[in-house]
């Protein structure tokens, strides 16, 4: 099988070093990869239209981050190769979602070869047409990403992320909007769509989703207020979400979005609603 190697050195935990036991451990496996070091979506494509042709699907190693991964994602076809992680990213939710515990152990797996299908949600905003494997968060959620300085991403990681929620908390709005499905309708405050289970890291939001399987969860926060919005989190930390009173869930494969909000898709601001979302059972089959 031939094989590809993303490398984003733009990475949360990217260094050199990381790269060169990487390499080192892929030749030990007999798995010489072409190496492309990317930084933007645009990069990221370019190689990935070329995959795209290949007569014979490959194996996509991604080193990086979620959003990285986002990206070789929205650069392949459906059904175009055979994906894997290596956990270089700010969070590695995706990584965390397989069970992925080091490194190491992501070599590990790349090497039994074990893979599962892979689904992914699809949303149209702005005449635009993208996926998402871990979610797409609506309102104060979008508007957190939005704000977070590029740089803190890199040194200060989740604490960038504290950051930009503390700035929206100070800036308030309290403004809401309605999300749609056949299943149920819900005015709300901050929206996540969940594709996974897990939320910024090892938090537990939507324990039923997982991106090998097909549905999507919409976790809806339904009060306006800070103290609504901190009760819900502090839920999240404790991995209680069920308990709080301010969270609404709509389990479908379609919604629509009404209102003028700003939306994050897998950790990266992409725009504005109005949005649907749809889902892609089936994209692609990913190591595991």
């Amino acid at each position: 099988m031939k094989t590809f190697l993303f490398v984003n050195p733009a990475s949360g935990h990217h260094s050199v070093d990381r790269l060169q036991f990487v390499r080192e451990q892929l030749r030990k496996r007999e798995v010489v990869p072409e190496v492309f070091e990317v930084r933007t979506p645009a990069e990221i494509y370019a190689c990935c239209s070329g995959i795209n042709m290949e007569p014979v699907p490959p194996l996509v190693i991604v080193a990086g981050g979620d959003g990285t991964f986002n990206a070789v994602v929205n650069g392949l076809n459906p059904g175009t190769a055979t994906l894997a992680v290596l956990p270089f990213g700010t969070s590695n939710v995706l990584a965390a979602e397989i069970g992925i515990i080091s490194l190491a152990d992501a070599l590990e797996r790349i090497t039994v070869g074990k893979s599962r299908s892979l689904s992914v949600g699809i949303i149209e905003l702005e005449g635009r047409t993208l996926r998402f494997v871990l979610m797409a968060g609506i309102g104060l959620d979008g508007a957190v990403v939005r704000d977070v300085w590029p740089l803190g991403k890199r040194f200060l990681r989740q604490g960038a992320y504290a950051l930009s929620a503390l700035k929206r908390a100070l800036l308030w709005d309290s403004t809401r909007f309605e999300i749609s499905s056949p299943e149920a309708t819900v005015v709300c405050h901050t929206a996540i769509i969940c594709n996974a289970s897990r939320y910024g890291g090892d938090y537990v939001l939507s324990p039923d989703c997982s991106p090998f399987m097909p549905g999507l969860s919409a976790v809806c926060i339904t009060g306006n207020s800070r103290s609504a919005y901190l009760d819900s989190a502090l839920e999240l930390f404790r991995n209680r979400v069920g308990a709080s009173r301010n969270l609404t869930r709509i389990d479908s494969s379609n919604f629509e979005i009404r209102g003028v909000h700003p939306i994050q898709i897998d950790g990266d601001f992409v725009g504005y609603g109005p949005a649907r979302i749809t889902e892609h059972p089936d994209f692609a089959r990913i190591i595991v």
